[in-house]
């Protein structure tokens, strides 16, 4: 395998006064070049350098477009009380979860805990920091950081406890579940009417990312939603390191669709077998051959009923769980683009049996497809176009919903935590209708939908309508106007079940459960 160890970045130097001809001797050889860049034999020549205390940017998404064999290569290392940016964790075994079961970690920033119980208990138990950081702020530190940018301005996490402080980092490991460390406040301008806070950018010593091909330049291309955080780490860092499927020989790349250029990549390696893994096998649904019916679950009911508010043209982003589904249940007619802001605008339906792609996946990281028109893109451009105003209708699930449109749906501090994921991003974009859709009870029978949110928010009066199985709300400035009502749900059985009192619209209607987006 070629080595090539150089890590000197070379320039050019061209007079003004040759600009007609110019010697070949001029420029850098194309041998000269490929110096920049080191081809790794081997996971321990890749990470060569990294030591206790470092911070490391890991690229990934869930499983997917995760440096599988440098991970592996970390734990053999024993390198300890790292800082680890990554979006989430991986889970419990795999991915980054497998250095914190052998507790190299110090500090998680991340924006998602999800499913890794082991993330979720170091943390509760005080063993591990984490820095919990909205998904789209995330990937705009690191965008800023490597494009020199010391700090930025957003109004994603305006009133809630990224901007006031107070958003436990660590807690003390007695099990008194109180906390230890807590996050400051942010710094808050008002520019043209509207409220923002200020975010740091984030630089790393190392970033170690995994994409689909490089050359021996150290051009580097991705693969579908394997791009994710990969771009704006692999920007973000002293030193990056690229674990890639496949080297190439310089110049067998199309200029025209390399993703990160040679100027940003340190270091190459590909492993001698890759290996990929699908962290949420999902598949179309099937209708029973004898009803010729979807069999539905009360979940299914409703985001069959969230998938009416999908009108023609529309750009769609669906957060995780119960929204995901909604591209199984498009009405006929209706032509709309569903974004997932880890990399895709265009999802298609789940894939059927053996059309799965590892590379390809939703937020949820549920196995999808892609419609025509889909196009990927990087986490830190997803959320510009989030961020930006671009998304006409957000559909989230949550925890809770207060009667003025508060939502809460990330964490109950002390005892339960998965994180904000892209949600405040998402609730704070500008001109972005918000629909949440949830079970109108807890499993005990709580209220969900109250008078005032009692967990820390995911947003201040952002949420435009919620949808349950029992009921869909308008949320307007005087408080909720029921305006559908299930016809299994008498109206004395919805008022009972919701923790605030709402007005019944004149013309209510009842919520239809009928329609069938699915093909036969």
């Amino acid at each position: 395998m070629l080595r090539l160890t150089s890590h000197l970045r070379a320039r050019v130097h061209v007079s003004t006064a040759s600009l007609g001809v110019v010697s070949s001797s001029r420029f850098l050889s194309m041998s000269q070049r490929q110096q920049h860049v080191q081809v790794c034999a081997t996971p321990e020549e890749a990470l060569e350098g990294i030591s206790d205390g470092s911070t490391l940017l890991l690229g990934g998404f869930g499983l997917c477009g995760i440096p599988t064999q440098l991970i592996e290569g970390l734990k053999k290392t024993n390198v300890k009380n790292l800082t680890c940016v990554s979006n989430n964790a991986g889970i419990d075994n795999a991915g980054l979860g497998a250095l914190l079961q052998t507790r190299q970690v110090k500090r998680m920033i991340a924006s998602y805990v999800g499913e890794n119980k082991e993330f979720e208990r170091q943390y509760l138990g005080g063993e591990l920091e984490v820095e919990l950081t909205p998904q789209g702020t995330l990937a705009e530190r690191l965008r800023a950081g490597g494009a020199g940018v010391p700090a930025f301005y957003t109004p994603t996490g305006f009133g809630t406890l990224v901007h006031h402080g107070g958003l436990p980092i660590k807690y003390k490991n007695d099990g008194s579940g109180e906390v230890e460390i807590a996050s400051e406040p942010r710094e808050h301008r008002v520019f043209n009417g509207v409220d923002y806070i200020m975010e740091e950018a984030i630089v790393g010593d190392y970033a170690i990312v995994k994409a689909y091909k490089a050359d021996t330049m150290g051009n580097v291309v991705f693969k579908k939603t394997a791009r994710n955080f990969n771009g704006p780490m692999a920007r973000s860092a002293k030193v990056t390191i690229v674990e890639v499927d496949e080297i190439v020989p310089a110049g067998d790349l199309d200029p025209d669709t390399i993703h990160i250029p040679a100027a940003f990549v340190d270091r190459v390696y590909k492993p001698p077998v890759v290996e990929k893994s699908i962290e949420r096998l999902t598949h179309h649904y099937k209708k029973d051959p004898v009803t010729h019916q979807v069999k539905m679950s009360k979940k299914d009911k409703i985001v069959r009923r969230a998938a009416k508010e999908f009108k023609d043209g529309m750009f769609v982003n669906l957060g995780i769980g119960i929204p995901m589904h909604a591209t199984e249940f498009i009405p006929e007619g209706i032509d709309i683009m569903l974004e997932s802001e880890n990399g895709v605008l265009g999802m298609g339906p789940f894939p059927i049996p053996g059309e799965e792609d590892a590379d390809l996946i939703n937020a949820g990281k549920e196995t999808i497809t892609t419609a025509k028109g889909a196009s990927f893109f990087a986490s830190d451009e997803s959320f510009a176009m989030i961020r930006g105003g671009h998304i006409d209708l957000t559909v989230l699930g949550g925890m809770q919903v207060s009667q003025y449109g508060d939502l809460a749906n990330f964490m109950i501090p002390g005892k339960m935590v998965k994180g904000m994921g892209g949600a405040m991003d998402l609730v704070s974009a500008p001109g972005s209708r918000v629909v949440i859709t949830m079970e109108h009870t807890t499993r005990n029978g709580g209220h969900k939908i109250l008078e005032e949110c009692n967990l820390p928010l995911t947003g201040p009066r952002c949420v435009d309508r919620i949808i349950t199985e029992m009921a869909v709300f308008d949320v307007t400035s005087d408080g909720l106007v029921l305006v559908e009502i299930s016809p299994e749900h008498p109206l004395e059985e919805v008022r009972a079940a919701t923790g605030c009192n709402f007005t019944v619209a004149d013309d209510l209607k009842e919520i239809d459960f009928e329609h069938d987006g699915i093909d036969a």
